[in-house]
């Protein structure tokens, strides 16, 4: 399950990595057309960040992230129309990862969305896509990275990553990084990350990696806002902080694990990973104008928390067995992961600051809280699981898995006696992937998990409440062409279907029927010339609740959230009249947004351009990078969904940039 991280999304790091070299299953037969082996990727050292590039790292449309990079139809909140994230389908490479703190791209070697064939070499996929979490390993070079950056709206941010080698086989990695954000709504922030990791090689076959990541941050934002009745709200003001200098958020939050590998003997690899993940909200607060009308004017409510904490202890004991035999290689594998979280909320505060407009600023004084007694939940996981992979050159690839899962959740109500949840399903897998010819591959899978479904959201009357753990399932198929060596298409059809949670009309975030997400994707990813390289994709949505809600017209036949169509292009161009030169622009589109639960509301459709350019040349011999963007290049005015019935701004035009040297 994850937090609803208070912490500016860009700026949330974490530090982690593995070694060893490329396994026997990589090494014996090539990925099949369009598909990526996840294992025979390269990696990068820590320290040396200068050539980062996300078109030109990427394989596919479906969702990466380099560096500061993201691009991709989809993302570690959004993939087919769900969020993997909050469905608890996070690895660190590979490893099962309970996820608390967000993992942003501090430090990371990339982050891969895995759907449909991409999710192949994943021993166990999810319904709703993996997210999958590579890091920078630290080298055997002395290596450091420094990266300074500024926009027009005051932002700057300075990160240092370096790589100390202490003695033969083991490999210091650390980092740092401050920033102080100044956002489209007023928000003002600083956060102070600091990280470390160890590679220690105890022997050829046997490395260990401990790492740990901290981060302390705090936060003025700017509020919701929540129109009277159906409608979205009047136009607003942009750069404005329209919120109580007192509600200043203060908090923070800790990664760390241990992440191990040996290699036994040919053909046999252990490896396992115990990760722990925690936030501490020492004081939060949620900014809110509800009833808003159509001149601005409605009601100021602050929600006032205690101090909150939740802390998730995981991981994943995998033991591999690989067998090459001539063109075929099979692996088998045996897993248990588990999970220990523990959870206290609630306890908040309302405090009502009248009537108000959005265009004059808040002076309310600071009031004495009251808070009440907090609700404790704790969450107990273990799955077991064997899985099958069969790769066949020139035929094709088998994936099977099959595991057994227990999930227990406590939910201690304050003044109530606990109530307690438990569920015990068997979950199953099947992908097979068939090469037509040497460049076309079809394939077909299906998948059932038991996934969280997520945290309440904060204009739910059980705001932060996490939510109790739902049955899943995903069908889907297609076909993937390498048009050439380099580029690839892959186009498919998928069927997900889940409970369906939204706020009902008590507004408490509950179970409203069940959501089925049909749609169709494509993608295209690749160098079209050598200088010219291209990364576009579309996806086609279906999506629709049913359920006796729906039946009685209580709710809307489309889910919160819900969009038709999402297109994306991503072109990086190096011209030929200066060398080191790259040009890039990113333009998106979606269709319009379902925001209330009674479908009658939507924002509309919108499309954004993003333009840019970097330059990399040699400072005093070093490798540099100069990167400068123009974000949302019209300067287009909207708002963005944050729940049902609930708005904030997009961000408008922002020129900004940011220059790296690697020393």
């Amino acid at each position: 399950m994850q937090h609803a991280v208070r912490f500016w999304p860009a700026c949330a790091m974490a530090l982690a990595v593995t070694a060893g070299g490329t396994s026997a299953h990589a090494q014996a037969v090539p990925p099949l057309p369009g598909r990526v082996d996840i294992e025979a990727q390269g990696t990068a050292a820590t320290g040396a960040r200068a050539a980062e590039n996300a078109v030109r790292s990427a394989v596919d449309a479906f969702g990466t992230t380099v560096g500061r990079e993201t691009i991709g139809l989809y993302n570690p909140e959004s993939a087919r129309g769900f969020s993997p994230t909050a469905a608890g389908n996070v690895r660190i490479e590979g490893l099962y990862f309970d996820q608390v703190w967000e993992l942003g791209a501090r430090l990371q070697r990339t982050t891969q969305i895995r759907v449909g064939l991409s999710a192949l070499g994943s021993p166990f996929p999810a319904p709703t896509g993996i997210v999958d979490y590579a890091f920078r390993t630290p080298g055997d070079e002395t290596a450091l990275s420094l990266l300074g950056e500024i926009n027009q709206w005051g932002n700057n941010s300075l990160e240092i990553d370096a790589n100390l080698p202490v003695q033969e086989g083991l490999n210091l990695g650390l980092g740092g990084a401050i920033y102080n954000d100044r956002n489209f709504n007023g928000t003002r922030a600083q956060f102070l990350e600091l990280s470390a990791a160890l590679l220690w090689q105890i022997t050829p076959e046997a490395d260990l990696v401990p790492f740990a990541t901290h981060a302390e941050g705090f936060e003025i934002k700017g509020p919701l806002f929540l129109p009277a009745g159906e409608g979205l709200p009047p136009r607003l003001p942009r750069r404005f902080l329209k919120g109580p200098d007192w509600a200043r958020y203060r908090g923070s939050a800790t990664n760390a694990g241990l992440i191990a590998t040996w290699r036994i003997a040919a053909g046999w690899e252990l490896k396992g990973g115990v990760f722990h993940s925690r936030f501490d909200d020492r004081r939060g607060f949620t900014n809110l104008i509800v009833d808003l009308a159509a001149d601005g004017t409605g009601t100021q409510i602050v929600i006032a928390d205690p101090p909150l904490t939740f802390a998730s202890t995981s991981g994943e004991l995998r033991l591999t067995r690989t067998i090459a035999d001539g063109p075929r290689v099979h692996r088998l594998h045996a897993s248990v992961r588990a999970r220990a979280g523990n959870r206290r909320f609630g306890g908040s505060d309302v405090i009502d600051l009248g009537p108000t407009s959005v265009f004059s600023p808040t002076t309310a004084p600071r009031p004495a809280f009251a808070f009440s007694a907090q609700q404790r939940d704790r969450v107990r996981q273990w799955t077991v699981g064997l899985a099958y992979e069969g790769r066949w050159q020139g035929v094709g690839e088998l994936s099977l898995g099959v595991q057994k899962t227990q999930y227990r959740k406590r939910i201690g109500l304050p003044g109530e006696p606990p109530v307690a949840t438990f569920a015990a399903p068997i979950l199953f897998n099947v992908t097979l992937a068939a090469e037509i010819t040497p460049r076309l591959t079809a394939y077909g899978g299906y998948v059932t998990g038991l996934e969280e479904s997520g945290i309440a959201p904060e204009n739910a009357a059980n705001r932060n409440e996490a939510l109790p753990a739902i049955r899943t399932s995903q069908r889907d198929a297609g076909l993937s062409y390498a048009l050439t060596d380099e580029i690839k298409l892959v186009a498919g059809v998928f069927d997900v279907r889940k409970p369906y949670f939204n706020l009902g009309a008590n507004g408490r975030f509950d179970a409203l029927g069940d959501v089925i997400n049909q749609g169709a994707e494509v993608s295209i990813a690749g160098p079209l010339t050598e200088r010219l390289s291209v990364v576009a994709g579309a996806v086609l949505l279906r999506p629709r609740v049913r359920g006796e809600d729906v039946a009685s017209g209580q709710v809307g036949p489309r889910p919160v959230g819900a969009i038709t169509r999402r297109l994306e292009l991503n072109a990086d161009w190096r011209p030929p009249w200066l060398e080191g030169l790259s040009l890039d622009v990113s333009a998106s589109h979606r269709s319009a947004e379902t925001a209330t639960v009674s479908n009658l509301t939507a924002i509309p459709p919108r499309t954004m351009i993003d333009l840019g350019g970097r330059y990399q040349f040699a400072l005093a011999g070093k490798a540099a990078t100069l990167r400068l963007q123009i974000e949302n290049l019209t300067d287009l005015q909207g708002f963005r969904l944050e729940g049902a019935g609930a708005f904030d701004l997009i961000a408008g035009r922002r020129l900004g940039g940011y220059l790296t040297v690697d020393f």
